[in-house]
């Protein structure tokens, strides 16, 4: 009998040791798929990029393209160069305008998606003439803008956030009305009152679907501050754009579209960053695209 004992203890011991290399063995095969994904989200990317300046360079010199139909990369390049100084001056006008009319979108915006999930005529009046503004182009809004508030900087602000704020009312009324209402059921069996079930349930499990609105009206708020300074600018990316153009200096003006994108790429991933920093691992798993299957 002792032996039939030491036997199994013997081999309940060998298979416990067995499960617990195998669990070893799958937390090491995530973090090296983890880590070959975030290699693969960086390489990607700039090895695409690479190749198709390197077409269009050879395309440019073998056509002997005219500078002022398409530029190449290395006269764009020497452009910036040159231009550095001023590209740098107009980019901080551009960015205040981006990050006021970005910040005046999540403070409408959030309180008001509240206040459509939570109250139903509210939601029956205004969510239909949301939708339907979003008809409304916003370039013929912007002279309206300029003939209230001047050629300052208000205008553009506005014309950012009346771009920018409709994705944040909507991920975050979507976010909110996606959690079950079992969830809701079982936080007040448990006596959870209605604040702390909304900050420990709701607005939790909301926060996925917030961050994609507001990684979709960071990029708005750059559009919106282009049409700003398009339409009534004295100053800012946008107006060197239209300088650029009406003195058909394309080396400059895309010059002046390299530094917008960089904008809108910088603003983007802060957005990012923010969210891993709020979000555990596996829900910013969950908004990502590109991630393997298990």
């Amino acid at each position: 009998m002792t032996e039939i004992l030491d036997s199994t203890v013997f081999a309940a011991s060998h298979i416990a040791a067995g499960g617990g290399e195998l669990e070893a063995g799958i937390r090491e095969r995530r973090r090296q798929r983890a880590r070959r994904e975030r290699i693969a989200a960086v390489i990607y990317p700039i090895g695409m990029l690479a190749a198709l300046i390197a077409i269009w360079e050879a395309a440019a010199r073998l056509f002997s393209l005219p500078p002022y139909l398409l530029p190449a990369p290395s006269a764009i390049v020497r452009s910036m160069d040159a231009n550095s100084a001023v590209l740098v001056k107009e980019s901080v006008t551009t960015t205040l305008e981006i990050v006021l009319g970005f910040l005046l979108s999540v403070a409408v915006g959030v309180p008001l998606a509240l206040a459509i999930y939570l109250w139903r005529p509210f939601a029956r009046a205004v969510y239909p003439v949301l939708v339907s503004s979003q008809a409304v182009p916003k370039v013929a809004v912007a002279p309206l803008f300029l003939v209230w508030f001047g050629f300052g900087l208000l205008p553009k602000v506005l014309i950012a956030f009346l771009i920018a704020f409709f994705p944040v009312v909507i991920n975050t009324a979507m976010g909110l009305a996606a959690l079950e209402r079992e969830k809701i059921y079982l936080a007040q069996s448990m006596g959870l009152g209605p604040f702390a079930t909304f900050f420990k349930i709701q607005l939790p499990n909301a926060l996925p679907s917030i961050f994609a609105g507001l990684k979709i009206s960071i990029t708005f708020s750059v559009v919106g501050a282009v049409v700003g300074e398009f339409v009534g600018g004295q100053g800012g990316l946008g107006y060197l754009l239209l300088i650029a153009n009406g003195n058909m200096d394309t080396a400059l003006l895309f010059a002046g579209i390299v530094a917008l994108t960089v904008l809108g790429v910088i603003f983007f991933a802060l957005i990012g960053l923010l969210e891993r920093l709020v979000l555990p691992p596996h829900a910013v798993e969950h908004t990502s695209f590109g991630r393997e299957t298990m």
